[in-house]
């Protein structure tokens, strides 16, 4: 992950400063979550079938391959913009092979009583990778330049592809009634896993909370910081602009910690109340010119994006039947990653409309409506039971 943040500040950097295209920005957030949408519950079926490990593998080649790639346009001085399109949606596709397959992985590793534990470590783990790389990308960029920092950053991502390779972990190590042998269809998974857990209340819910954060806000305001930055007077490459990016990475590895030391229990109430907290960060962000404050509603964004996101994703990967765990998790991460392409014109390509800050308020808000509407119905049916044990 800090790999993966390295090259998105020197690139949105170098974007920003030769385009000065919103539109690009946002973009590179529709090219970064379309192929997770497209192609999630794919990758997951595969994971299903196939070893994770070699799929997570090809994810980090491909990685590897787009910073040398950026890396040698820059160089060259050859960049145009169809260019940087192309290399945003291979890394888009990277994202994929590593999404859902590592999450089975992860499942592989720690087995169900540790789950919960497990994925709040993934993710703040996740987020401690996204605090450092804005600070070694601002390193990289001030001292070592775009295109030196990039060719450096693409070996960043070698050490876990070697760890995978003989990572003791994947179908061969799983017990031979957990190795399903349901055949690879393509959109039929889809459809098929969607009947398979609708009347599954808490994964229902948990995805629809996901896609819908997705769909409307996401973290397309990351892609768009660069002006947020020139806005908010920190513009320029340096301490205060990459403080800007740090902040909400700082404040998800707030939580995880937090939340690990606690053992807070995933609970689909709790993850809805989060939700609703991150939006009205969010919007406040949007709308606040006060640097000092913009540091503190980023980082309060991070800490609540951290928590609902990973108590989601355990209450679905723990109500996922065993059979079809890599489907219904390449499901979860089709709505909560996928849906992530469409924040892009939310966020991103309204914002070359009305501004960035109108839009990503316009968007956190809206968010809070349809989470609060979400909320109301997902716990309609436990309030008529309730009321009917009374």
């Amino acid at each position: 992950m800090m790999a993966d943040s390295v090259e998105h500040v020197i690139t949105y950097w170098v974007a920003f400063q030769k385009f000065q295209s919103p539109a690009l920005a946002g973009f590179a957030v529709i090219s970064h979550w379309l192929p997770f949408l497209l192609f999630s519950t794919l990758a997951g079926a595969l994971a299903d079938r196939f070893d994770p490990r070699r799929l997570v593998q090809i994810g980090m080649v491909l990685f590897m391959f787009c910073s040398v790639a950026w890396a040698t346009l820059i160089l060259t001085d050859s960049l145009q913009m169809w260019h940087a399109a192309v290399l945003l949606l291979i890394h888009g596709c990277a994202g994929v092979f590593w999404g859902p397959p590592g999450q089975v992985l992860i499942h592989d590793i720690v087995g169900p009583a540790e789950l919960p534990s497990a994925v709040r470590l993934m993710a703040t783990s996740r987020y401690l990778g996204l605090l450092a790389g804005p600070a070694a990308g601002a390193g990289f960029l001030l001292i070592l330049g775009p295109p030196t920092g990039l060719m450096l950053n693409a070996f960043i991502y070698l050490p876990l592809a070697l760890w995978l390779w003989k990572a003791p972990y994947g179908p061969r190590f799983r017990p031979p009634s957990a190795v399903p042998h349901r055949a690879i269809r393509g959109l039929a998974d889809i459809l098929e896993t969607i009947r398979e857990v609708r009347h599954h209340r808490t994964i229902v819910s948990m995805i629809l909370l996901s896609g819908s954060a997705s769909l409307i806000v996401a973290n397309a305001y990351q892609a768009q910081m660069p002006e947020f930055g020139r806005d908010l007077g920190h513009g320029d490459a340096g301490f205060s602009y990459s403080a800007l990016l740090a902040a909400d990475a700082a404040g998800a590895l707030t939580g995880g910690i937090v939340l690990e030391s606690h053992g807070l229990q995933p609970n689909p109430r709790t993850a809805f109340i989060l939700a609703m907290l991150w939006c009205c960060a969010i919007a406040g962000f949007a709308l606040d010119s006060y640097y000092p404050l913009a540091l503190a509603l980023l980082f309060a964004a991070g800490f609540l994006e951290l928590s609902y996101n990973s108590m989601a994703q355990s209450l679905v990967q723990l109500h996922a039947p065993a059979a079809i765990r890599g489907r219904v998790i390449g499901l979860y991460s089709m709505a909560g990653l996928g849906l992530r392409a469409f924040s892009g014109i939310t966020v991103g390509i309204a914002g070359g409309v009305i501004g960035i800050h109108w839009s990503l308020s316009i968007s956190a808000l809206a968010l809070l409506a349809v989470l609060v509407t979400v909320f109301t119905v997902a716990l309609a049916p436990s309030r008529a039971s309730a009321q009917g044990r009374e």
